[in-house]
């Protein structure tokens, strides 16, 4: 029989080969032999957060922080760090402040903390930590990358360029290093044949995606778009192929939620005007959206906040995986949708107490549309419709995570066009229902007559004119989105029509439009 430090060890060699399944009965044993074993406890957290169970993973982490109190640092990291994947903002501020005061911080604790504070829109903050971390190692790629997106998102850009290209001196393989690079305007086609040696070389769909991504963008700078399309269509195909997407799971989501809605009113959700739901396919203009009423000096920016999704799951608990299907739906109507409304906005507490209002800028919030409208019927919603064509080459050339759960579909642009004629007919429904908190708003005609839309958009929302909604260019709060770029010019029409330059890749697409009789020349 294997003593308690023995299995501790065997523990930390399988979880330091990724080896998670087999280490956790291992630390379960200790448990059980030892229920005060504190690093057994941690351990089992540090397992739950590498396979997606940040919930589980804090209360595992609290416990070894509880019954050992000589690993502070470390456990407070962690925690803090579970807590930035479950998006709960107000705990890794909290949790920040008590790890603020520490001494004698490793390199790597401080980019850990840098990095949850930027999942959790903390950016500025953040950079503090990676600057500290830098200056105490400056081998680690990682950190340097780290750095680099923060500044970006800042609007930094000449600080995040000189970051990535440290990333790249130090691993030439650091393949995130290269997409983060050719998201920046400035060309680097000296690094063109790098990039395709790479690509190559790798047989990983996410590093493959990064890569194929990198090497259309750069093509797209120099006006090759059907090489860009090329090499984009041949990578999301053969990433494609190899997950496990279920498209169905997402048509009979669209018809449940149309079936939902129509189920009539029974119960008064929470009273409180805060939020400001933007929704909207992605590259849909909601950015823009979020910059125009952030602008406002009673609106702050959440950004992309999950705390909406994630409070409806957990008062749901299914069993199932995926964060919203019919079984999510089916235990969310059944809930108290008051109590949902009072979760949502004790979770983002942190916002409402330096604003009136904040802007909850998750594009995918218009999958919720009907449950915003019970839990808080007193939000508004203003959700974004672009031309189809502009929004669909817009998700295709995209790089979204493999791991965000609804946006498989982007790797294929058939597919693409099918779910945003679901989208579309989905949120025409449910302005049909006419919920007066609801706003639907055309991409094209607010960036051609901007101030007359953003005056009605104003209104809409409750709140006194400002000039400053119309000078987006100088808010300077952070952008973590696709946008991140763009939006620091004025509003503009130049991305008006773009999907032209890739035809004739795109006559299936018109076809398909025509077809079903969704106008995609608006």
């Amino acid at each position: 029989m294997y003593s308690i430090s023995d299995l501790h060890t065997q523990a930390i060699q399988l979880i330091n080969k990724k080896a998670f399944i087999e280490a956790h009965p291992l630390l379960v044993k200790i448990i059980r032999q030892a229920p005060h074993y504190a690093d057994a406890y941690f351990l089992l957290g540090i397992i739950n957060l590498e396979v997606g169970q940040p919930e589980k993973a804090v209360q595992l982490i609290e416990k070894a922080r509880e019954l050992d109190k000589n690993n502070e640092k470390e456990h407070l990291v962690y925690l803090i760090k579970a807590h930035s994947l479950t998006r709960n903002r107000h705990q890794v501020e909290a949790l920040e402040k008590v790890f603020s005061q520490m001494q004698g911080l490793s390199a790597l604790l401080l980019d850990t903390v840098g990095v949850a504070l930027s999942k959790v829109g903390l950016h500025q903050r953040a950079m503090y930590y990676y600057e500290n971390a830098i200056e105490k190692d400056r081998s680690k790629e990682s950190y340097f990358y780290n750095y680099g997106v923060a500044a970006k998102f800042l609007g930094q850009f000449d600080k995040a360029k000189q970051a990535f290209r440290q990333a790249i001196e130090l691993n030439r393989a650091y393949v995130k290093a290269y997409f983060a690079l050719t998201e920046l305007s400035e060309p680097v086609q000296e690094l063109l044949p790098q990039m395709q040696a790479l690509l190559e070389q790798t047989s990983h769909p996410d590093e493959q995606l990064h890569l194929a991504h990198a090497i259309a963008k750069e093509h797209e700078k120099q006006k090759n778009y059907q090489d860009a399309f090329v090499i984009l269509q041949q990578h999301k195909k053969q990433t494609l192929s190899k997950l496990k997407y279920d498209h169905r799971a997402e048509d009979a989501l669209f018809d449940a939620l149309q079936a939902k809605t129509s189920v009539p009113l029974a119960q008064s959700g929470y009273t409180s005007n805060q939020p400001i739901f933007v929704v909207g396919m992605p590259r849909s203009g909601t950015t823009l959206m979020e910059r125009i009423l952030s602008s406002h000096d009673q609106v702050c920016s959440g950004e992309e906040l999950h705390d909406f999704s994630i409070t409806i799951k957990a008062i749901a608990g299914t069993s199932t995986p995926r964060l919203l299907d019919e079984a999510v739906l089916n235990a969310t109507y059944q809930a108290d949708f008051s109590e949902i409304g009072k979760q949502y906005l004790a979770r983002t507490s942190s916002l409402a107490s330096s604003h009136p209002h904040f802007v909850d800028k998750l594009p995918f919030n218009f999958l919720y549309l009907d449950i915003i409208r019970r839990t808080l019927p007193d939000a508004k919603i203003i959700c974004m419709l672009r031309n189809p064509m502009d929004t669909c080459i817009g998700n295709f050339r995209q790089l979204f995570s493999l791991q965000n759960p609804f946006t498989a579909y982007a790797l294929d642009l058939t597919r693409t066009a099918q779910y945003y004629e679901k989208f579309y007919r989905w949120t025409h429904f449910f302005d049909r229902i006419g919920h007066p908190n609801f706003k639907m708003v055309n991409y094209e005609e607010l960036v051609a007559n901007p101030e007359q839309h953003v005056r009605s958009i104003i209104e809409f929302c409750g709140l006194p004119w400002q000039d400053a909604c119309l000078n987006v260019e100088q808010n300077m709060a952070p952008v973590s989105t696709a946008s991140k770029v763009q939006v620091r010019e004025p509003i503009n029409t130049r991305s008006i029509g773009r999907w032209k330059r890739y035809k004739p890749n795109t006559d299936a697409l018109e076809a398909f439009f025509t077809e079903r009789g969704i106008p995609y020349d608006l």
